[in-house]
């Protein structure tokens, strides 16, 4: 579902809540839940506060969809190999009301810019 707001016009939503933006779409080599990914990335609160990014590590993450936030795990199945996505993640499929202190408080909605390297 494409959301109305005229400031968001190119964002769409799952039935979850995951607000999304395709950057890139990248292959047809998309990845499942079952999948391991590398990865690029930038986490940022509402506030703007970046709390992780790869890029200022210089190196990318990799990790099994099954085993990092809901938000994630749904959002990369989106985009394929090569592909850039932008995510709003509300609270419900990140940290939930525990959130991850000290960094990230309870029900905060999470955003990040992910670059999928590539589906191993």
């Amino acid at each position: 579902m494409i959301m109305t707001d005229a400031a968001n016009a190119d964002w769409a939503m799952t039935d979850s809540g995951l607000k999304y933006l395709v950057l890139t779409a990248g292959s047809d080599k998309k990845p499942t839940a079952a999948n391991t990914v590398e990865c690029h990335y930038k986490g940022w609160l509402d506030n703007g506060t970046e709390f992780d990014s790869s890029y200022k590590r210089g190196e990318t993450a990799t990790f099994p969809l099954s085993r990092v936030i809901r938000g994630w795990t749904e959002g990369l199945q989106l985009i394929g190999e090569g592909g850039k996505i932008e995510l709003e993640i509300p609270s419900a499929l990140g940290y939930g009301p525990a959130g991850a202190p000290p960094v990230i408080p309870g029900n905060a909605t999470l955003h990040f810019e992910v670059e999928l390297i590539k589906v191993l």
